[in-house]
């Protein structure tokens, strides 16, 4: 990801976004200052974006041994370190409104899955301040952790289409109704989205939500697509390593709930501009190859032995 783009992209969002956000905003009658930062949104923004490109794995190292070093040329009116971090909640917003903008197209092949978003150690959860009340225990496959829960729709080309965080003891399945409104087609989950009300509440709004079955279920027929796609789902498990390994979502050191938030969704940002991304690399051949083979229900069904 070049760093002139990303300014470039950024920059032309925010010269629309920031005029109709101050439209939008309530008047008040009391007085206040209206003072212009040093750094531009767009500045603020780009920087923030950028971190989760680079090398370092903290934030103020990157920020005072690369940016303050390396980009001086860029962003000539930069602020000491401590007036960044005050600056980046006023780019939370933006930075949601500009994800909400690099979301995939819907091409009626999705998949579901939720990771985790530890905010601390095990043992330090008694004492944890700065999410009092809103972080909770949550189980994964690793086991126990304190924190929230991500939960991400993406299609078959790795692209972010939905995605909702939530305390870490939120049922996965509770968030998938809000999560589908604009989607259509079938949508591909593990077991833990197995659930008779949700799969009704989820046809009427056109998406066939297919999910593994546990071992006490009986087996059943389904399309050889079906089948084919639901082993595929492991796609969506390597998105989210790349989330957190590469774009860095996850980390233990924050000491604002806002700078939180703005730290997911820049390393969401992050990833979409990922050149790369995972892909089941399905050509329209492919597709039409396995549409034809639904149509013939000797060949096409299968169990659902996965």
């Amino acid at each position: 990801m070049e760093l002139e783009k990303l300014f470039c992209d950024v920059d032309d969002f925010c010269a629309n976004f920031e005029k109709s956000w101050q439209e939008e905003l309530l008047s008040s009658s009391e007085r206040k200052r209206n003072r212009k930062f040093n750094l531009c949104l767009s500045e603020v923004m780009t920087i923030i974006i950028y971190f989760h490109k680079s090398s370092y794995r903290n934030f103020k190292d990157y920020y005072t041994k690369h940016v303050c070093i390396y980009f001086q040329k860029y962003f000539p009116n930069l602020v000491s370190y401590n007036r960044f971090v005050e600056l980046e909640k006023s780019a939370l917003i933006p930075l949601c409104w500009y994800m909400h903008q690099r979301r995939g197209q819907n091409t009626g092949i999705n998949f579901v899955d939720s990771t985790s978003l530890e905010i601390c150690l095990n043992q330090r959860a008694k004492r944890h301040r700065v999410f009092k009340d809103l972080a909770k225990w949550g189980k994964s496959s690793l086991g126990w952790y304190f924190g929230f829960k991500l939960h991400l729709i993406i299609n078959e080309f790795g692209e972010i289409l939905s995605f909702i965080i939530t305390p870490g003891n939120v049922d996965d399945r509770k968030p998938v109704p809000e999560m589908t409104k604009n989607l259509f087609g079938k949508l591909f989950g593990d077991r833990g989205y197995i659930s008779q009300q949700l799969f009704e509440l989820l046809y009427q709004q056109n998406v066939q939500l297919i999910t593994t079955i546990k071992k006490n279920m009986k087996n059943r027929l389904m399309p050889l697509i079906d089948k084919i796609l639901l082993r595929k789902r492991s796609l969506i498990e390597t998105v989210n390593d790349q989330l957190k390994n590469i774009s860095q979502i996850q980390h233990t050191r924050h000491r604002s709930v806002c700078n939180f938030m703005v730290n997911v969704i820049a390393g969401l940002i992050a990833y979409t501009y990922q050149e790369k991304k995972p892909s089941l690399n399905l050509t329209i051949e492919d597709l039409d190859s396995l549409q034809e083979a639904h149509l013939f229900p000797p060949e096409a069904l299968a169990l659902t032995i996965i």
